[in-house]
């Protein structure tokens, strides 16, 4: 953790033409191949702001299946201030240009109160999630504990991979692995090319392997499982190598199977793989703003199929919950970020954010392409947009108490 803010997020790198299609795609030859073969942060904004909405035309993906039912967003009351004519349509559109929005959406009780698109993004396109794919990622361990896959989050992870046996891992157990808290050293600076979140890409994969498992396997102990925080996107893919092992599917296909088909998701999601053809758990999940909000819903709603949790009892709210406090007001759940006023977010890198405040029913999604993957000033310029909305929304609430009708 470098600092408050940017430990937030991950720079997801991508590095290897491995990675890519056989043939260009179009967004392949309109993005510089060579900047693509280095990694994403060293894109420039015109390439951040079309590849965010192409990955899975830069990248080789995975399908994640959507059916025949949909999940019905309803159009609900204008969020006056925000929109034309609003006190604060300038401010909005401001935030939109300065922190390079490409997508927002907001949800009051499941309706929509304002939705903007912008950079060439639309509606029918999809946009890569970052590090958001990491609290996705959770609810998949969650769903498995429930199916019976997973007999239990205080299980050793190399009951499930015992390619880990005999390393670090011994003793981790899959609780150490959604709380970040294995005591496995790790380090995660994104522009040395030394450190293991850039190595895990290039490391020769052992044959019969598993990438994640290949390089994870090799790293050492630091402290006591349960004793230390430290944000590692190498335990997120370990997290999504485990349910692979222990559901005997495919990531994109379980989460088809658990949330995509059956809540109603309107389109298809995608993936990225990797060198073994498995899923990125930890990032680079692709799909459309309204399903992005679709999710968000599907947790405020207490991750409910039919009127019943996909989830064991209580797994949502300890996942939601602080399990490791961070700095004053901010915790980190199970690959959820919590907030000391009953909201939490999933997020990534760039400025991309599903926030969740249940005392609110409120959902706002933000896709962007920040110039910067992490940056304080952004991050705070993010978290003054929130206190707005929620400023106009305690406005609308206090009137409706106030109303002669009430």
């Amino acid at each position: 953790m470098r600092t408050q803010f940017n430990a937030y997020f991950e720079l997801v790198i991508l590095l290897f033409p491995i990675l890519f299609f056989a043939q260009p795609s179009l967004a392949q030859k309109i993005i510089n191949i060579d900047s693509v073969s280095r990694n994403t942060f060293g894109w420039n904004q015109q390439e951040r702001e079309f590849g965010f909405a192409h990955f899975d035309e830069i990248f080789n993906t995975r399908e994640v299946r959507k059916g025949k039912k949909l999940y019905k967003i309803s159009e609900g009351k204008d969020l006056a201030a925000f929109h034309k004519g609003g006190q604060k349509e300038k401010d909005f559109e401001a935030f939109m240009d300065e922190q390079k929005v490409a997508g927002i959406i907001i949800l009051q009780d499941g309706k929509i109160r304002l939705e903007r698109y912008a950079l060439g993004y639309n509606a029918a396109m999809r946009w890569t999630s970052q590090s958001v794919a990491k609290s996705i990622t959770a609810i998949l361990v969650g769903a498995a504990i429930k199916d019976g896959y997973i007999k239990s989050i205080d299980d050793y992870v190399v009951k499930y991979l015992p390619d880990l046996a005999g390393s670090a891992y011994d003793k981790v157990t899959v609780r150490h692995l959604l709380t970040m808290t294995s005591g496995v050293k790790w380090s995660e600076t994104y522009t040395d090319s030394g450190s293991d979140i850039v190595k895990f890409y290039t490391h020769q994969v052992d044959t019969g392997v598993d990438e994640t498992v290949s390089y994870m396997r090799q790293l050492p102990a630091e402290a006591e499982p349960g004793k230390k925080w430290l944000y590692k996107t190498g335990e997120t893919h370990l997290l999504g190598s485990l349910v692979r092992a222990a559901t005997g599917r495919t990531l994109a296909e379980y989460l088809s199977l658990k949330i995509w088909i059956p809540f109603g998701m309107e389109s298809k999601a995608t993936w990225n793989i990797g060198r073994t053809s498995q899923e990125f758990a930890g990032c680079c999940l692709q799909m459309r703003l309204r399903d992005f909000a679709r999710f968000g819903q599907f947790i405020l709603g207490g991750a409910r199929i039919n009127g019943v949790s996909i989830l064991p009892d209580g797994w949502l709210n300890s996942a939601t919950q602080t399990q490791v406090k961070l700095w004053p007001g901010w915790g980190y759940g199970f690959q959820w970020w919590t907030l000391n006023d009953g909201s939490f977010r999933a997020l990534g890198i760039h400025g991309q954010m599903i926030h969740i405040d249940p005392a609110r029913r409120l959902v706002v999604v933000i896709n962007s392409a920040w110039p910067e993957a992490e940056s304080m000033k952004r991050q705070t310029v993010a978290e003054n947009f929130l206190r707005s909305i929620n400023v106009e929304l305690d406005k609308e609430i206090a009137a409706q108490k106030n109303s002669p009708r009430n």
